[in-house]
């Protein structure tokens, strides 16, 4: 083994085995490992150029004879070695003289380290167990590996990121997660640990992550390549801001973000949905956009109106604009066979392929097949059809759906890319598919971008993505799930994130639970970073399959305006919509952090108090923005709400006006109409004003 520096970072040479240990920004370190002559040249979402930084690098001479032959046979068996240094500002990562790293802050204070289990001379893990930290196992007859990489294990780590699961905890040590996409599952492998260091898998293969006791252990089925990002910082907020650096910050959030959303499943023609905009505007209540759902169009890969249902989208586009709301039409990434592109698309390659069977990966109202949103080509070919179609209509916001993508089953092993097999690059297909709306949007003219995406990766920030958690169930369960989701989405630097308000399937419109259920959700959506309301809405509108053209229509669920759910509940609602346009001047300045700096705009309550151990505790309330601390109702019945407030500041309760110094727990009233909100420090927003 050879320890050396190139340039400015470490290389450890084995055979053709190669290690690169290098600065990449501030305080922060890439690791890359190849089992290859050449390394794998894929950066995946280490896209932006780091700063050029000039490490302090060292090398020093040790014994390193094993300790069983010393004594008579000392100058028989000894031996020296070479182990490294080097320093990149608040983070100094050490090479042994076997090969093996280990990273601490600027204090000297260990931050992690890889797992060992070899027997070597002066390693203190000295078991002959040959395991080793870094794995490239060759699959063979082929140039591909099977990768794992595995790190020490510490009881005091609690860890938080990772992006959206469909579980109870925010902190993810003793998990076991599922590195691939699902419907509701966002794999965005970064976290931040409580020890002062974040962790970026760049890696976009399909695996898991397991932080368990006794390790923690990175696997991917198949990779070119070890490849991993770590950053120091003395708070969660510098570690989000490097992390943000390396992988691109999002833009500001145009000003129809910040306001109020309608959506349903589904308004099924022109009429209806302006109908529910001009109602919303004679009520005198605010709303900035509105979402034309799925199945408008004439066909699945058509990418066009239903001149039936939608005669004129131009003039429908323009009285909304004239109201002051923002069209938003729902585009898929599925090609019905049928469709007018198919046959083009299939020709230029622009199309998923299946390594084995039918090509069909999804036969949900027509065989369709997943265009290829890996493949530069099928992004703009995608996206000019879109410009045609609606673009050039005056739409200008796109929500795509079904972007993990929705493969019907997941046999991730059959599917090919443009940038490689599924196994190894299946998580980028999110970021494609909003790169290539992105891309077009600007080339186009807008400054303004913003598409609502059913899935992310590490990088999808960039490119305008608002994630919404995807069709999870009416309960308060789920409400519970979705607010760790989002919050783990945040600190897993995904800023823009929104859920169905109320949930997306089982609920009743005329069942009282579900009303109860609505009425907390959507007090809890108007603090969250989009304020979107959507869902299924059961029973579904009876009427007998129609078809046109040889294609099924679509019915629709039950009504889902703010009036929809009784009288005193849309008092209730209404509340709601004035209470965000009031807070609108705060969450355009989270808007902006967020932009500058990667803040997330919903956190946790430590990011803003790390000094605060009990609020690295805390799961069921979170800091929106800097100076409100919000404690949404999350169970059936339940009139008041236990909070705890970090020690660093008083709080004042929004709607009693009681004044509170921190580090404590309180109790606070929370009726029906209230979500429990503190603000921090005496100021004022005049939220239940």
């Amino acid at each position: 083994m050879r320890i050396y520096q190139e340039e400015n970072k470490l290389v450890i040479a084995q055979g053709k085995s190669a290690v690169w240990v290098e600065p990449w920004g501030r305080n922060s370190i890439r690791v890359r490992m190849t089992a290859e002559p050449k390394m794998d040249q894929n950066d995946w979402a280490l896209t932006e150029k780091p700063e050029r930084i000039e490490p302090e690098i060292s090398f020093e001479e040790i014994d390193v004879t094993d300790p069983w032959y010393r004594g008579e046979e000392w100058s028989k068996y000894h031996q020296k070695g070479i182990q490294a240094t080097l320093k990149n500002g608040k983070i100094t990562v050490k090479v042994s003289h076997e090969g093996w790293l280990s990273f601490y802050n600027q204090r000297g204070e260990l931050l992690t380290e890889e797992y060992w289990r070899n027997r070597n001379r002066i390693n203190r893990y000295c078991v002959p167990l040959r395991v080793d930290a870094r794995e490239l196992k060759p699959i063979q007859g082929t140039n591909d590996y099977e990768l794992t990489a595995r790190f020490e294990a510490f009881d005091d780590e609690m860890i938080f990121g990772m992006g959206q699961y469909q579980e109870k905890h925010m902190n993810k040590k003793g998990a076991v997660l599922e590195l691939a996409h699902r419907n509701s599952q966002a794999s965005v492998p970064f976290f931040v640990s409580s020890r002062g260091y974040g962790f970026f898998w760049n890696n976009p293969a399909i695996g898991t992550a397991t932080f368990g006791t006794n390790k923690t252990e990175w696997y991917a089925r198949s990779s070119r390549k070890l490849d991993y990002f770590i950053t120091a910082g003395d708070t969660p907020a510098e570690i989000e801001e490097q992390y943000s650096l390396a992988t691109g910050r999002t833009p500001m959030m145009p000003e129809y973000g910040l306001g109020y959303w309608q959506c349903k499943l589904r308004y099924r023609n022109q009429e209806e949905l302006l109908a529910v905009a001009r109602e919303h505007k004679r009520r005198g209540l605010p709303m900035d956009a509105i979402v034309i759902d799925f199945f408008h169009w004439t066909m699945q890969g058509d990418f066009k109106f239903e001149p039936l249902d939608w005669p004129d989208p131009e003039a429908m586009v323009k009285e909304l604009k004239e109201l002051g709301i923002e069209t938003v039409v729902s585009v898929w990434p599925t090609i019905d066979e049928r469709s007018e592109n198919f046959g083009t698309m299939a020709d230029q390659g622009y199309l998923v392929n299946a390594d084995r069977g039918n090509q069909n990966h999804m036969t949900w109202m027509g065989n369709t097949v997943f265009y290829d949103a890996t493949h530069p080509g099928a992004q703009r070919y995608v996206w000019e059809r879109c410009k045609e179609n609606y673009y050039k209509m005056g739409i200008r916001c796109f929500w795509l759906d079904e972007a993990e993508p929705e493969y019907g089953p997941y046999d991730f092993d059959n599917y090919r890319y443009y940038a490689g097999p599924a196994l190894q690059c299946t998580n980028t297909y999110p970021v494609g598919y909003a790169k290539g709306f992105y891309d077009g949007l600007k080339e186009a003219g807008e400054k303004e971008i913003l598409s609502l995406v059913r899935c992310a990766w590490a990088g999808s920030q960039k490119y305008g993505v608002l994630t919404w958690s995807g069709d999870i169930y009416s309960s308060f369960r789920s409400m519970r799930e979705q607010l760790q989701a989002g919050l783990s989405m945040g600190m897993a630097g995904i800023p823009w994130w929104t859920s169905d308000i109320g949930g997306f399937l089982g609920g009743d419109i005329r069942d009282p639970e579900f009303q109860e259920l609505l009425v907390r959700w959507f007090a809890w959506g108007a603090f969250c970073p989009v304020f979107r309301m959507h869902g299924e809405r059961s029973p579904w509108h009876e009427r007998e399959q129609e078809f046109r053209n040889g294609v099924r229509q679509l019915t629709s669920g039950q009504d889902n305006e703010v009036w929809s759910f009784g009288e005193d509940n849309y008092e209730i609602l209404k509340k709601y919509l004035f209470i965000r346009e009031r807070l609108r001047p705060y969450i355009r300045d989270c808007m902006k952090a967020a932009a500058d700096t990667g803040a997330p705009v919903m956190r946790p309550l430590f990011y803003d108090f790390p000094e605060d151990k009990k609020s690295w505790e805390v799961e069921d309330s979170y800091m929106f923005g800097p100076d409100l601390l919000v404690s949404p109702v999350m169970e059936a019945g339940a009139r008041e709400r236990k909070i705890y407030l970090p020690e660093g500041a008083d709080w004042t309760d929004a709607y009693t006006k009681e004044v509170y110094k921190g580090g404590r727990t309180v109790t606070v009233p929370a009726p029906l109409d209230v979500i429990p909100v503190m603000i921090r420090d005496g100021k004022d927003y005049g939220i239940y004003s």
